[in-house]
This record gives structure tokens, sequence and C-alpha cells, in this order.
């Protein structure tokens, strides 16, 4: 079985606060992608991934945390809390370039808030056969804080 090889595509570190970041023209010559989110936001919130600019109602979510579990449907993938204290999120996005299928993004969060371990982990999916050329990541915080680093990487299998 060939080893998996992460390669690098794409990072962003911001300079000042923002709203979301984008990547656009993701090639599809890779297996799947990965999303790594280090930083904080500038209120409590949560990160969402919106794929290929698409806005409609076809994205779905289970989760799990301490705190107990559920299930629900948004727009746009639910990538993970953050907060005011910093954060790493990874997701896992699967078979991302493939029209055959729908798309399912895994992700795992962690922060302290207020020295309190706050871990999440999140199985979402995408109801679009289409290859996943753009992700949006954004948030229902007023904004995700300078300083935050948001790396994108391609996975060969």
């Amino acid at each position: 079985m060939p080893t998996s090889t992460y390669v690098a595509l794409a990072t962003t570190t911001l300079a000042s606060a923002a709203a979301n970041v984008t990547f656009s023209s993701i090639p599809a010559t890779y297996r799947d992608l990965v999303l790594v989110y280090s930083g904080t936001l500038s209120g409590l919130g949560n990160l969402r991934l919106q794929f290929n600019g698409d806005t409609g109602s076809n994205y779905s979510y289970v989760y799990a945390e301490p705190s107990g579990s559920g299930a629900s449907s948004l727009t746009g993938v639910f990538f993970g809390d953050g907060g005011t204290t910093q954060g790493v999120i990874i997701g896992q996005i699967m078979d991302y370039s493939a029209t055959d299928k729908h798309k399912t993004v895994l992700s795992r969060a962690n922060r302290n808030d207020s020295g309190s371990q706050n871990v999440q982990m999140w199985a979402n999916r995408w109801a679009n056969t289409g290859a996943i050329t753009s992700i949006k990541v954004y948030t229902n915080s007023p904004n995700i804080s300078a300083g935050t680093v948001l790396s994108l990487y391609g996975i060969e299998a």
C-alpha cells in the first residue's frame, strides 16, 4: 500500500481580522484535502465551510462533544466551534474531486475556554456530486482574528 503524502497547496496568515477566507482554483489531482485552522475568533462562534459558492441547504452534519451529541442541518459544512482563545481545527475532505458521490468532511476541534478544554468531532455531508474547486471558511462570530493561520493540503494516495 502506498504511503500518503501531504502536499501544501496554500497557507493564509491573516494580517487583519476577516469575515472569511477562500481557497480557490483547487486542483483535482489529489485523493483528499486536509484543512488546518489555528487561531481565534473575535467572539464566540463557529467556523463553517462552503464549497463552490453553494449557499443552498444541501449540507448536513452530526457531531459529538463532551456535553452530548446531536444532528442537524445548516447552510455550509460545520467545521468547528471557535472562540477568543487559541483553537485548532483539522478537517479531512474525502474524495473531493470525485464526480460520482456526495462529499464527506470529518473534522475535530480543540480549544481552551477559560481553563476548560472544549473538544468536538464533526461528520458532514455535502449533497452534491460536483468536484470541489473552492472552499470558503467563514464564521458567524464577528470575525476570524488577525494572526489566525489556515492551511490547505492535498493528500496523494
